[in-house]
Parts: C-alpha cells; sequence; structure tokens
C-alpha cells in the first residue's frame, strides 16, 4: 500500500479529518491524499497560500510573524497548521512552507529546506526537512512524502 493510501485509511479507521495549507508544495500535498478513491471522507480543505498576503489574508497567519521570521519558518509552518485545522474544521492540520528551488535560497535557508507543521487541536509540531537538493521537482516530491509521514507517525502513534 502507498504511503498516501496508508495515510487515508488510517483517517478513515480513526474516523478524522485533515486539512492542509501549503506553500512550496503548491497542492501537491492535497493531490496525493485526493488522488486516494474515499478521501473525500476525510479530507475537505486545502489552501495554497504561496503568497505570503494569502497566509496571513485568507489562511490567517499572524501578518508580524511572516515579518518578523520570514515564511520559511518554524512560526509560520506552525501557525500554516493551525489556521488549516481551525479553518478546515478538521482533526488536524498539515502545512508546507519552503524553498523549493533552484532560486530563492540563502545560506540561513538554502534551497532543499522546508519546514512542516502538524496540528491535532493540543498540541503543535514542527520538523525541518533539508534536501540539500535544489531540483525544484524533487525537493517538492520529498516534502509532500515527508509531510505524508509526519502526518502517519502521529496517527499511529
Amino acid at each position: 500500500m502507498k504511503l498516501n493510501e496508508e495515510v487515508v485509511a488510517l483517517l478513515a479507521q480513526k474516523h478524522k479529518s485533515v486539512a492542509t495549507a501549503e506553500s512550496c508544495t503548491g497542492g501537491l500535498l492535497a493531490k496525493l491524499i485526493t488522488d486516494v478513491s474515499g478521501a473525500s471522507e476525510v479530507f475537505g480543505f486545502g489552501i495554497v497560500s504561496y503568497a505570503n498576503e494569502v497566509k496571513w489574508g485568507q489562511l490567517g497567519v499572524n501578518r508580524e510573524t511572516v515579518e518578523r521570521f520570514g515564511a520559511v519558518s518554524e512560526p509560520t509552518a506552525r501557525e500554516m497548521a493551525q489556521c488549516a485545522r481551525c479553518n478546515g474544521a478538521a482533526d488536524f492540520g498539515i502545512a508546507t512552507t519552503g524553498i523549493a528551488g533552484p532560486t530563492g535560497g540563502t545560506p540561513e535557508k538554502p534551497n532543499g529546506t522546508c519546514y512542516i507543521g502538524f496540528c491535532d487541536g493540543e498540541r503543535t509540531l514542527v520538523k525541518c526537512v533539508q534536501t540539500g537538493l535544489s531540483d525544484r521537482d524533487k525537493n517538492r516530491s520529498i516534502f509532500a512524502a515527508k509531510a505524508l509521514e509526519f502526518l502517519k507517525e502521529e496517527l499511529d502513534g
């Protein structure tokens, strides 16, 4: 069974739902979830908040968080996951924000850096993934897969 199928099956088995907020993955995470037949039982909300204005305007991330820490940061990923969960009226929120490359990286935040946020309503966790790659497609695929892995770990835990 593929990872996305496992995640959807676990969500359905536990009668839980997930909502997504994506920046660097551009909707790929939501696509992977909705590629699975029956995903509509566990997924009803996803937003691609690629622009900062969408992060604070439509998603609800605190503008000061983005301005102070940057769009690619642990605090922003944390708030994105929380906002996805609330806006999507879901049990879980999962978010991705990062630099897929091949441009945009800095010494502090190089290409291939992604923060993945997870919120279950009681706690919010963030993981940082660094691939060391500048390949946009590979990075986006890796980031989306890591987000699914993170969600699966929390469902299994």
